[in-house]
Formats: structure tokens, sequence, C-alpha cells
């Protein structure tokens, strides 16, 4: 990560059953490094990292709430 780039965690719950097709959706978008599904209160984790948090936050507005399935997202950023 470069010193003026972004990175997020992302907290997403779905639809009951939609698991899997989330997380694999996720994993072919621009920006996503990994998604993997884990138990508790949120179905999947995805960690985004990008040029900038601005940037980031493009891909979960326009391209990861759009995906069928995802019920609510909370959007982790990372400072150091």
């Amino acid at each position: 990560m470069t010193k003026n780039a972004g990175k997020i965690y992302l907290l997403i719950n779905t639809e009951i059953g939609k698991e899997r097709y989330v997380r694999d959706e996720l994993r072919k978008l621009e920006h996503v490094n990994s998604a993997d599904m884990i138990t508790g209160r949120y179905d999947i984790i995805a960690t985004l990292e990008g040029e900038s948090v601005g940037e980031i936050f493009a891909t979960v507005i326009n391209s990861i709430r759009a995906i069928k399935g995802i019920v609510r997202t909370e959007t982790n950023v990372v400072f150091n």
C-alpha cells in the first residue's frame, strides 16, 4: 500500500442462502483483495485497497451495493 493509498474492511450481511454467491461476486471486483464468509454478526468480511479511500468508496457504492443478496454493509476505514 502506497503512502496515500486507502484500505477498508467491509462487513456484509446477506440474505439467507446468498453468502457464497455474494462472496464469489465480490472476489471478481477491482479493489477487492479478499472476501471470506465468517461467523458472528456478519456473514462476509472483505478487504479492499485502492489509490484512495474515495476510489474504494466508489467501488462500494457503485458495484458492491448492486450485488443481489446484500442486505447491509458496514465500512471500516484503516488508518495508520
